[in-house]
């Protein structure tokens, strides 16, 4: 008979429904492991032995916390409460044995918790006695309660509610909040998904379901997702989106220098920065030396240069200055990005040094002469100094 939950809520606080969920849990599980086919009935339950792993600790430390209060109270024996404690207790002891008993030929970890996940690994190891298709194997394999698939869906949720809605070409797709929230969101996607890929190849003894799956990345996700496969594939495609975009975007951006993964969360909120005011500086730290956020500065302020002429003396002479100060910042950086900086240093000065432009070519008593400047000129504010005499 069940235990009445206003009074298992008074004596018990608030472990009550925790201990009367692990009941039913152990039940069922301990049902399981007993069987003759255990194997393959447990991995048509793969979703329950991990939940049970899940909440292990905490159902250990409200079964000793409860007990410490009714010895202390002097809990009657036959109260609700006392034989809720009891029975969990007596499940919890068949389960643990039932664990140890088809863990026999490994070696057994010390905590519960942790032969379960033990059991889970064994049995995806093992295949379905039977065979199976290789969507039912993927869903053996990917159980919706994993860690790391829900902390995949967490950061596919934020890229998905950034990335699916519709902006204009040039325009940053998100604010501020939001490019805290991309910085947080890549790497914690990057590393889960390539967990549950790496889970998928290492439990997989057919080599099939990876492959599989991968070609159906970049499908347009149906309806809202359901198994663990179907998660996954959600995941994956937002994902791949936002690093499409993204890419798209720094590249437009930044080019010639191209943005690592680990630089690009500091990057999206520095780009956020400079749409508010062109004089906010990208911040040299863990991920970004002072020559490198100095490149990053000196690339973009350069493409700006390339595209146009800014409005107005100072606006003009305040790019020159915000790009001077970059060189000096990268002067010391070394690398291929560097080679393309100067590059493409190179090529400004040689467009807009040329004496045949408009401007020249009906005026040439006007045009102020360019300096040659040797391609085997390296000094990034040398080059800068080079370009500003070529613009005017």
């Amino acid at each position: 008979m069940a235990t009445h939950p206003d009074i298992l809520r008074e004596r018990l606080e608030d472990r009550a429904d925790l201990l009367e969920a692990s009941r039913l849990r152990y039940r069922a599980l301990r049902s399981i492991l007993s069987g003759f086919f255990w194997k393959e009935r447990l991995r048509a339950n793969l979703e329950l032995l991990r939940e049970v792993a899940l909440a292990q600790p905490e159902v250990d430390a409200s079964l000793a916390a409860a007990g410490r209060r009714a010895a202390a109270e002097g809990w009657p024996r036959e109260s609700a409460p006392v034989r809720l404690l009891d029975e969990v207790r007596h499940l919890r002891e068949a389960v643990a044995q039932a664990v140890k008993r088809r863990l026999a030929d490994r070696e057994l970890p010390a905590l519960l918790g942790e032969a379960m996940v033990a059991l889970e690994e064994e049995v995806l190891a093992t295949g379905p006695l039977l065979g199976g298709r290789t969507w039912a194997r993927a869903v053996e394999i990917l159980p919706r309660n994993l860690p790391e698939l829900r902390a995949a869906c967490a950061a596919a949720g934020v890229l998905e509610g950034i990335f699916k809605r519709p902006f204009p070409k040039g325009v940053l797709p998100f604010n501020r909040a939001e490019a805290d929230e991309l910085g947080r969101a890549l790497p914690l996607g990057e590393v889960a998904l390539r967990s549950l890929w790496e889970r998928l190849d290492r439990f997989d003894e057919t080599g099939r379901v990876r492959p599989f799956l991968e070609r159906k990345v970049r499908r347009m996700p149906g309806p809202t997702p359901r198994s663990g496969p179907e998660l996954l594939l959600h995941a994956a495609f937002w994902y791949d989106v936002a690093h499409v975009r993204l890419s798209e975007l720094l590249e437009a951006r930044l080019e010639p220098v191209a943005a690592q993964d680990e630089e690009v969360p500091v990057l999206l909120a520095w780009l956020v920065a400079r749409e508010d005011s062109p004089e906010a500086r990208l911040e040299a730290g863990e991920v970004l030396s002072e020559g490198r956020a100095g490149l990053f500065e000196l690339a973009i302020e350069l493409a700006l240069l390339s595209r146009g002429r800014p409005e107005g003396a100072w606006n003009e002479e305040a790019a020159w200055v915000r790009l001077w100060t970059a060189a000096h910042r990268a002067r010391d950086e070394q690398g291929e990005d560097v080679e393309r900086v100067r590059e493409a240093l190179h090529l400004f000065i040689r467009l807009r040094g040329r004496t045949n432009v408009p401007a020249r070519l009906f005026s040439p008593d006007q045009a102020t002469p360019i300096p040659l400047v040797g391609a085997d000129i390296k000094d990034l504010p040398g080059l800068v100094q080079a370009a500003r005499a070529a613009a005017r």
